[in-house]
């Protein structure tokens, strides 16, 4: 078990979560997000995912570069986060952990250390410009080179990070992009301070005398430069979890016998009874214990109109309270709330690793290595080639190699673009649960579809009720207790009924679901039942003809029919309308013009089912569909070489949303279909469907370009680095220019991955 996802690589992303899921219910298995700080460079990723995967009871660790984060899975009982932080420390990098405010630690870290990283830049600027124009200016002054020295050290003390962390590489092994620069001006350096303090050496054997100061300083200072510009780029990556974040408030006010008083949030416990005020975000999951309000749920819901509260209804934490004061019951607090779990879910997604993202890995964990085999071929070639007399050029174009071909941008192409899509489908009510989700969607030409609750408004009301003349107030209450505790909307919509018609509850039996029928109880000894034709035919023989004439034509309207009996006797039939969401068909009609074909799968009858099709503009259904048959329906699809979605927002949709290649649930769904679904669309608005299809499509295609860019600058530039261009046009590239293009190359990676943030769905 203790290196289940890396023992088990053919199973997919989803099965392997599902696994993990169950192994997490049965024993101290622990999920959690822990910041990594002193990572530069893809290749620091891989270390540290490779020292953390290789500890026993260590499950699964993925790092992202771009969020500094690492996705960590592991066993409590084996190994504990201060063993796995000892592990990491060993090797050169850290991580935070401890407390709710690991985040906000984070957070302050990151802000140090970008104001050490400004001033160290600063201060590697204001010497490296003099000594550039030295280099150019005063190089024949016989004092240059003792100058260019002096100013010089004092940027290798602003470099200093990265020949510590170089060192703390070599000692274990492996190296990484501080690997490469501290190789590159080490060689720079040295090669000049033996020319500056022994000139005679190289000129006696009649090889040019050159000093390469400017490089060295000037290698520190662009790349230092790169890394500010990098930090403040991926600083924008994280927005949306700090939009977030913003949502939850700090302190709450809680009410005890000596009066009201305000606790941070950590403290309030399941139970606390809050006051909340007019324009305060409610600070928990819980219900209104007294009092009433309008209460702004948009951040969840997406709906600007605000919703009424009164004792009893549910409040979710983040919303806002709009006009009156009330109190709340706390329910659920801290990481339990509505919207900590979204939190997690996003922080939990920009972690993860795209399938394209692992094979990048790969390649950056030979990268470093090749590159100095790279550097040292270059260097031996051009004296091989001109002896001597080529040394300086040697150096320069092994120096310059060593540069151009740091992996920053390699690294950062994929984790950038998936944070930023993420973040954005975030703030457009569109949770994406992984990076394989995001990815796969893009590639999807066929979606089906629940009707109920999806495609329709899946708030329905009772627009005919029929009984047949042995409905009793018992067999109402009977009726009423049933469906109220069903969560299909449908029986929403008849508990609502009765309720105005003076139905209460009574005491059940053996309550029961039918999945994709209805559900059954006893009472008494008696079989009661609720639900669709399929389950009345199980009771009920034979319906009269006048009945059938009836129910034909409810159907021919679009109308669900429910019909509620007691052991082989139909008491009533109730026709159930459910409208059509306003953006249906505009969802639907969008979807086609990209090329998805659509389908609509429904338990209803078929009369009902086409009316409904027709209005959305679904050339394609399916009626009478039982769970396994829509399952089934989804998987005889993917045969045929179809990437499906499903989206549903019921207990009946589960199954097909775990067949599907993508599931995507509706937010108002139940907890199960939010579940098993991959993408979870936190409003009703079938819109956001074709939003999140253009934002998986754009991310994957940003992911595309982003990598291209990586891949050919690394190409073009390590030949060019070399001297390929010398003997035709000579040309050799200046190691100061090679790590300005480096360092751009990495910035404009990161920027390219920001223009999806700025940008409209």
């Amino acid at each position: 078990m203790a290196k289940f996802v890396y023992l088990y690589p053919h199973l997919s992303p989803r099965t392997r979560r599902a696994s993990l899921k169950k192994s997490m219910a049965k024993s101290n298995i622990q999920e959690t997000i822990v910041p990594v700080l002193e990572m530069s460079c893809a290749v620091c990723a891989a270390n540290v995912e490779n020292a953390t995967r290789a500890l026993p009871g260590v499950l699964q660790a993925d790092v992202n570069l771009a969020s500094n984060d690492m996705h960590l899975v592991y066993d409590r009982s084996a190994i504990s986060l201060e063993e796995i932080q000892r592990q990491i420390r060993a090797i050169g990098y850290d991580i935070l952990i401890g407390g709710d405010n690991t985040e906000e630690k984070k957070e302050e870290k990151q802000a140090e250390r970008y104001r050490r990283l400004r001033l160290r830049t600063l201060g590697a600027w204001a010497l490296a410009i003099p000594l550039m124009v030295i280099s150019m200016v005063f190089m024949d002054n016989p004092y240059a080179a003792w100058v260019m020295l002096v100013l010089t050290l004092p940027i290798l003390y602003f470099g200093r990070r990265f020949f510590i962390n170089a060192v703390r590489q070599a000692r274990h092994g492996s190296a990484n992009m501080d690997t490469l620069v501290a190789l590159s001006v080490s060689v720079a350096f040295v090669y000049s301070l033996v020319n500056t303090l022994f000139p005679s050496l190289l000129a006696s054997s009649g090889m040019p005398v050159h000093v390469y100061y400017e490089a060295s300083g000037m290698i520190i200072a662009f790349v230092l430069l790169g890394k500010l510009l990098e930090e403040r780029a991926k600083g924008n990556t994280s927005s949306a979890i700090r939009k977030l974040m913003g949502l939850q408030p700090k302190t709450a006010r809680i009410v005890t016998p000596d009066g009201e008083k305000d606790l941070p949030i950590g403290m309030i416990r399941v139970g606390d009874r809050i006051s909340v005020r007019p324009g305060e975000r409610i600070p928990v999951d819980g219900s209104v214990d007294e009092g009433a309000s309008y209460v702004d749920e948009s951040m969840i819901s997406g709906e600007p109109v605000p919703v009424r509260k009164r004792p009893g209804d549910k409040v979710l934490s983040g919303t806002i309270n709009q006009r009156g004061a009330f109190k709340v019951r706390a329910e659920q607090v801290g990481a339990d709330t509505v919207l900590a779990r979204i939190i997690r879910m996003v922080e939990q997604a920009q972690s993860s690793k795209a399938p394209v993202q692992r094979i990048v890995d790969r390649i950056a964990g030979i990268f470093v290595p090749v590159v100095m085999g790279i550097s040292l071929l270059t260097l031996v070639l051009w004296l091989w080639i001109g002896g001597g007399q080529y040394l300086h050029m040697a150096v320069v174009s092994a120096v310059s190699v060593l540069v151009i071909a740091c992996p920053c941008a390699l690294g950062l192409a994929t984790p950038t673009a998936l944070m930023v899509g993420i973040g954005k489908g975030a703030e457009n009510h569109i949770l994406i649960k992984d990076a394989f989700a995001l990815e796969n969607l893009c590639r999807v030409n066929a979606m089906a579809m629940d009707k109920t609750g999806t495609l329709t408004s899946g708030i329905p009301r009772v627009s005919q009720f029929m009984d047949l003349g042995y409905l009793l107030k018992s067999n109402k209450d009977m009726l009423y207790t049933m469906e109220k505790r069903s969560e299909h909307p449908l029986a929403m919509a008849i508990t609502s009924y009765l309720e105005n018609k003076g139905a209460e509850e009574t005491p059940l039996e053996d309550f029961e679901s039918v999945t994709g029928m209805g559900v059954r109880a006893t009472r008494q000894g008696k079989t009661y039942w609720v639900g669709s034709q399929a389950l009345c035919r199980q009771y009920v023989s034979r319906l009269e003809k006048d009945l059938t004439d009836t129910l034909a034509q409810w159907q021919s309207q679009g109308r669900s029919i429910v019909f509620f009996g007691e052991e082989a006797s139909l008491l009533c039939v109730m026709a159930v309308s459910d409208p059509l969401k306003p953006t249906s068909r505009q969802a639907v009609e969008q979807l086609q013009r990209m090329g998805i074909e659509v389908f609509m799968l429904t338990g209803d009858s078929e009369k009902t089912a086409a009316h409904i099709a027709s209005q959305a503009g679904i050339k394609h259904f399916q009626a009478s569909m039982m769970p396994d048959d829509k399952a089934k329906f989804i998987e005889d699809l993917q045969q045929k070489g179809r990437n499906v979605a499903m989206v549903g927002d019921g207990i009946n949709d589960s199954q097909a949303l775990a067949s599907a290649n993508v599931g995507i649930a509706m937010g108002r769904g139940t907890d199960i279909a939010m579940d098993v679904a991959m993408v979870t669309l936190m409003t009703s608005d079938l819109m956001l469907l074709p939003k999140a299809v253009h934002l998986s499509r754009r991310t994957v295609k940003l992911i595309r370009q982003n990598l291209f860019w990586a891949f050919i600058y690394n190409t073009i530039g390590i030949p060019i680095a070399a001297g390929v261009l010398f003997p035709f046009y000579g040309i050799l590239l200046n190691p100061m220019w090679a790590s300005a293009a480096m360092a751009l190359s990495s910035v404009s990676v990161v920027a390219n991955a920001l223009r999806l943030g700025r940008s409209k769905l």
